[in-house]
């Protein structure tokens, strides 16, 4: 059994809906059933439902608001993490730990491997930094995964946002020069899922890996996806003009190049992410057929 912390986030979503659909033992808490910096109520949880595999898709991902909330970042994303290796350790439980592009400052001119040094330059990244080693310096037996521009169906991303602003918007500003791979959080459900048989069998699997949509765009290459396909639906095209990031200035700074090599996952454990239009296109089409048929509904 699967047992999943952060039950009410993309991840964690898209983990309980795969899960089911494909009869995996598995539940998901959510916070108020247990605070992963709780070591009583972890240690309760392992308890009580007994996992053979944790995984912790619990975080705190506001960014910007990181900068000024440093020490409710570090909870979720240090703290957390920390106790919930601790408990893993105490009871023979190996994890997966989701991680983030945001541990690297996005200097490199090319894609970004596990074995780069780590050197983040917002508080969010750093309190993923120190999620990181409290994982891998607490549980021997673990995966730490790293993923990037995550968007799904559900909660707050940059794909919903996109989508709600075309309803309004005939011109969209969007920066240009930050590099990455938009990425499905069913798509990383996926690779949890497929890995957590490989992780169980031989614990020499446990070490940091990459793993996002193949390909890479720029965030204006995104929305311009997501505007387009929405327009086919919809025939709304607002124009979505490139700028800089100097152009949009944000609390918190993000890395120019957050392009990861993925290439240890693939080889390791056979699987390939899809192009990152693909799902991109799906969820897209997903969403604005949901928004049409509440608006069919409505007198």
């Amino acid at each position: 059994m699967i047992l999943v912390f952060g039950a009410n986030g993309q991840l964690g979503q898209e983990l309980t809906r795969l899960g089911a659909a494909r009869a995996i033992p598995m539940h998901a808490l959510v916070r108020a059933e247990a605070d992963i910096a709780d070591s009583s109520a972890v240690a309760a949880s392992l308890a009580r439902w007994s996992p053979e595999l944790v995984v912790n898709a619990a975080a705190y991902t506001k960014v910007d608001l990181a900068e000024t909330s440093a020490e409710e970042a570090r909870k979720d994303n240090e703290i957390g993490p920390g106790v919930l290796a601790n408990a893993c350790a105490t009871a023979g439980i190996p994890m997966v730990h989701v991680s983030t592009d945001y541990v690297f400052d996005g200097s490199k001119h090319e894609p970004y491997r596990e074995t780069d040094l780590m050197c983040p330059i917002s508080a969010y990244g750093r309190s993923k930094v120190a999620g990181e080693e409290a994982v891998s310096g607490t549980l021997k037996h673990h995966v730490i995964l790293r993923t990037a521009w995550v968007y799904s169906e559900f909660g707050r991303n940059f794909l919903k946002t996109v989508l709600r602003l075309v309803e309004t918007r005939n011109e969209l500003r969007i920066v240009a020069d930050q590099h990455g791979s938009p990425t499905s959080a069913r798509e990383v459900a996926e690779a949890i899922l497929h890995l957590a048989p490989l992780l169980l069998r031989d614990e020499e699997l446990s070490v940091t890996y990459h793993f996002t949509a193949e390909g890479f765009t720029t965030w204006h290459g995104f929305a311009s996806r997501v505007v387009e396909i929405a327009a086919s639906m919809t025939g709304r095209n607002p124009r979505v003009i490139p700028i800089r990031t100097l152009d949009y200035p944000t609390p918190a700074k993000r890395p120019a190049n957050s392009r990861l090599d993925c290439r240890l996952f693939v080889r390791t454990f056979g699987f390939t992410p899809r192009h990152w239009t693909e799902n991109v296109d799906v969820t897209t089409r997903t969403l604005v057929a949901a928004t049409q048929g509440m608006k069919s509904h409505v007198a």
